[in-house]
This record gives C-alpha cells, sequence and structure tokens, in this order.
C-alpha cells in the first residue's frame, strides 16, 4: 500500500495547529498520495491554502461554505466573495465543498441553507468543478435539490455518508457521484458494512474527516489523515479483495471524480 487519497480532512484547523506538520509525515509515512481539503467558511479559506502551499502537490483545496456555517445576515456575501475566487481561470481549488444541507441541531435557517447549497451547485456546474456534499438529517431535501441539476453532469462526493440500503440506492441514481466512507465504517455497532453490501467498490471513496470521527482502534481521539488506512482495511475485509485492489479502485474513484488531481 502506497497511495491511498484522504478525500476529506480539515488539518488546516486550530486542532492541528500545535503539530500540523508532523500529521502531515506520518500521512505521507502512512501511504498516503493526497490530502483533499474541503472548506468550511471564509475563515478557513487561508489556512486551508497556506497548508497547500507548503506541500504543493500533496494537499488539495476545495472552496465552499458549510451548511452549518449558512449564517442568513451575511452568507450572500460570503458567497459573493468565495466566487470571486473561482473566476480567477489560475484558481487551486479541485471541487466546490463542503456544501449541503445540515438540519440535525437547527432547521431556523433551512431556507437560507437549501439557498447557498443551490447557488454552489450551480458553481460547480459553471466551473466544472465535482461537488463535495455534506447532508445531516436532510436525505429528501439533498435528493431534491440535486435531482432539479440531473441535466447538468453533476459530479462529486456524498461525504460520511451513514444512510441506509434505500438512501444508498437512491444517491448512486446520481451516475457520476461516489460515497465518501470514513472511520465510522470500522465501529462496532455500525450499520455501514450491510449497506455497503448494495454499493459496488466503483462507487466509494476512503475519507478521514479529521479533525472528527477517528476510525477504531483510535475511537474518541482526535482523527488525523494517516488513519485512512483502518478505513482501506475495513473496506477490503467487507468486500472480500486485498487491500491493494481496494486501493487501487477507490483511488480510479477519486480521480475519476476530481479530474483536476490529474492535471497536477
Amino acid at each position: 500500500m502506497n497511495s491511498m487519497i484522504d478525500t476529506h480532512s480539515h488539518i488546516y484547523e486550530p486542532e492541528f495547529d500545535a503539530d500540523r506538520e508532523d500529521v502531515v509525515q506520518r500521512a505521507r509515512q502512512a501511504g498516503v498520495e493526497y490530502i483533499l481539503l474541503p472548506n468550511i467558511n471564509a475563515s478557513s479559506i487561508e489556512p486551508m491554502l497556506d497548508l497547500c502551499r507548503r506541500h504543493q502537490g500533496y494537499c488539495f483545496p476545495m472552496l465552499g461554505l458549510h451548511p452549518e456555517d449558512v449564517e442568513p445576515a451575511t452568507f450572500m456575501q460570503v458567497l459573493s466573495d468565495m466566487e470571486g475566487l473561482l473566476q480567477d481561470t489560475a484558481h487551486p481549488f479541485i471541487a466546490v465543498g463542503e456544501v449541503g444541507l445540515d438540519y440535525y441541531w437547527d432547521q431556523s435557517n433551512a431556507r437560507e441553507q437549501e439557498k447557498a447549497f443551490r447557488m454552489q451547485i450551480e458553481w460547480a456546474v459553471r466551473y466544472h468543478l465535482p461537488l463535495m456534499i455534506h447532508s445531516r438529517s436532510a436525505h429528501r431535501q439533498l435528493v431534491a435539490a440535486i435531482s432539479e441539476y440531473r441535466d447538468e453532469q453533476l459530479s462529486g462526493v456524498f461525504h460520511c455518508f451513514g444512510g441506509t440500503k434505500e438512501e444508498a440506492q437512491e444517491l448512486l441514481q446520481f451516475p457520476n457521484f461516489a460515497l465518501g466512507i470514513g472511520g465510522v465504517l470500522t465501529y462496532k455497532k455500525s450499520t455501514l458494512p450491510e449497506v455497503l453490501s448494495v454499493v459496488p467498490l466503483e462507487r466509494i471513496v476512503l475519507e478521514t474527516d479529521a479533525p472528527y470521527l477517528a476510525p477504531m482502534p483510535y475511537r474518541g481521539k482526535r482523527n488525523e489523515s494517516s488513519y485512512v488506512v483502518e478505513v482501506l482495511r475495513k473496506v477490503a475485509y467487507i468486500y472480500n479483495v486485498s487491500e491493494e485492489h481496494a486501493e487501487a479502485v477507490t483511488n480510479d474513484n477519486v480521480k475519476r471524480i476530481f479530474r483536476r488531481l490529474n492535471m497536477r
């Protein structure tokens, strides 16, 4: 194993300020080929880009406004500023993300979340970029929003998928998308191993969501990109293939979706 891809990591966040370079080094030593970095809000753009500049060709940035950061009073201005960055043809962003809908804690800004999500889907269309989609307690609304753009050749990842078999099959009807599978797969009571019985290996990508949702045996600790190896091992076990095969297939899936990785 020498070329895993962590498709979803936030190692630019403050949780890593004390040892960020060590975290990157451990990822390299573990065999991680690329780390893909979804953005969260306006203030996370510069720390993310700084990390990508220091590890050019290894860390790759995305641009988007996370649904939990959609503030009704300011989100339109934030989105306008972000799109300005995408309008520069030399921009470094490989995807629009992390974007989507999150009604788990709070639905008071549901309308603004949906407006922001649609605007960012339109960026994906306009700038020919894939989407990194966050969805929690919003499956129906997510499917409805993406269905409106069914003719637009959208592609991307449904990050941190944790739904049912039926929900997985519904999302796989969008042909150029994969399910992002992370540490939850390794938990003792996880339903994901059973759900993946209806998901082809060609439709998943690996992720950590660092610093969140660390896999076993690190559950409860700060997650980091090197731990993606635990997700790979579990995927190989579930699909009854070698770790090398699981790695090769999931890497192909990543490079098919994130086409700018192939242009580096």
